[in-house]
């Protein structure tokens, strides 16, 4: 699936002035009992596509989902509370309509001046919208001349507003939030592993992009580290997973977590790794204890030797941190996805998130790009307070991870792709004006 599509930067004011543009933003917000928003992140990331919109003349419908209404009007799945803050921040009054279509829309629509805002009720409200139903798309794109898809977390999703709207609507191109997700997508992995092809005697090479893959059951991954054996130079695994490839490999692991299922997937990617020149790094040594609880007895042991029975590996030693490190040290890429690499809040065994963590914090501060994505790297990240010494956060949900196993988007692969090199740049430097001006 191609990923360099036509940014909303691409769209001159000859394009878009006086013409209507349906905007499919994600405004999928926390509230309050009150209806008051707690997390207003979601609309602040709208903001430099509505604003370039309302800049260059167009009348702009935003559409969204909030929630999970399951098809009926339910006042608290309302997107009229979002109406004062998205005023705010645009520093534009924004209108708002009772519905998303039908007559009382349209005539709305109509009366939208240039350099305008609508909000349309949530999409969510009709059972057609999560069933892609046609005919509702197209009373949607009938409401407008052009499309524009903000909204990277509902890329996944094959909704009538992700992707049948833009089969009755031209052009459909990326906002600016999307096209910085998949900039940095496309960044991150824009120089596939592929020597391996071609050379007839390996030579050493310095490491370009790493990932680090962590997570609790090697089957949650597999797709993932699949993908990526084919886009990185080296692969580190942490987790509760690193023990199912421990024991594949033939090293006990006492009564750690272990899928007997997959041993003969773990092997068989570890062999793959070894075929493409991947550099396949588990721990050497491992943080081991005699029970899951904070005050367990602890001691640090070689992975090659093995974890004694009755004991179970919580964390990486300081032999593996070392050799991550080193490994780390060579990074022009790092994306970091999935869990911690120990037991996060254990202090005995949060050692290793700790420092790798702390490293891909002084990597960023040299201009190595550090990406780090899954709900537990974030927060982990957030309460270290090294979240803003990332390069790139990437959104929560499911899109991106659909992305590192390397599976088509319906709401990326119905955007129109990008003319060439010069198209993409000239976009990129426009979104990254915009966010420094807001």
């Amino acid at each position: 699936m191609p990923l360099k599509k036509k940014s909303v930067g691409d769209l001159k004011e000859s394009d878009l002035r006086g013409k209507k543009v349906f905007v499919r933003v994600d405004l999928d917000v926390p509230l309050d009992e009150i209806l008051n928003i707690t997390d207003d992140t979601r609309v602040k990331a709208a903001v430099p596509t509505i604003r370039y919109l309302i800049r260059h003349g167009a009348k702009v419908i935003l559409c969204s989902h909030l929630g999970h209404p399951e098809g009926v009007i339910t006042p608290k799945y309302s997107l009229k509370p979002l109406v004062p803050r998205l005023s705010e921040l645009i520093q534009t009054k924004v209108g708002m309509a009772n519905d998303c279509i039908g007559e009382e829309v349209e005539k709305l629509v109509a009366e939208i001046p240039d350099g305008g805002v609508l909000l349309l009720e949530n999409v969510r409200f009709y059972k057609e919208e999560e069933k892609n139903d046609s005919e509702f798309a197209k009373k949607l794109a009938s409401l407008a001349d052009l499309y524009v898809n903000d909204a990277f977390r509902t890329a996944h999703r094959p909704h009538a507003t992700v992707k049948k709207v833009t089969e009755f609507l031209s052009p459909c191109v990326a906002g600016f939030l999307m096209q910085k997700e998949l900039d940095y997508f496309v960044g991150a992995f824009s120089s596939p592993q592929l020597d391996y092809l071609i050379e007839a005697v390996p030579t050493p090479r310095q490491t370009r992009t790493i990932a680090i893959v962590c997570g609790s059951k090697l089957s949650s991954e597999i797709g993932v580290i699949e993908y990526l054996l084919g886009k990185v130079d080296s692969l580190i695994i942490g987790g509760r997973m690193a023990f199912t490839f421990l024991r594949a490999l033939n090293h006990s692991v006492g009564t750690s977590l272990v899928e007997e299922d997959k041993l003969d997937i773990a092997k068989s990617l570890v062999y793959r790794a070894t075929a493409r020149r991947v550099e396949f790094l588990l721990p050497w040594d491992v943080v081991v204890a005699d029970k899951f609880a904070p005050e367990a007895n602890s001691k640090t042991v070689l992975a090659a030797i093995g974890i004694p029975e009755g004991w179970m590996g919580l964390d990486i030693g300081s032999r593996a941190i070392d050799m991550y490190n080193k490994c780390l040290d060579q990074a022009k890429t790092v994306i970091w996805h999935g869990t911690t690499i120990g037991v996060f809040g254990m202090e005995k065994f949060d050692i290793g998130t700790k420092a790798i963590a702390k490293k891909l914090a002084e990597l960023n501060e040299k201009g190595v790009t550090t990406i780090i994505g899954g709900d537990d790297v974030i927060a982990t990240m957030k309460k270290l307070g090294l979240v803003d010494k990332m390069s790139h956060i990437l959104p929560r949900g499911d899109a991106y991870k659909e992305l590192l196993e390397g599976k088509s988007l319906p709401g990326i692969r119905a955007l129109d792709d990008t003319s060439g090199w010069v198209t993409n740049l000239c976009s990129r430097a426009v979104s990254v004006l915009l966010m420094l001006e807001d």
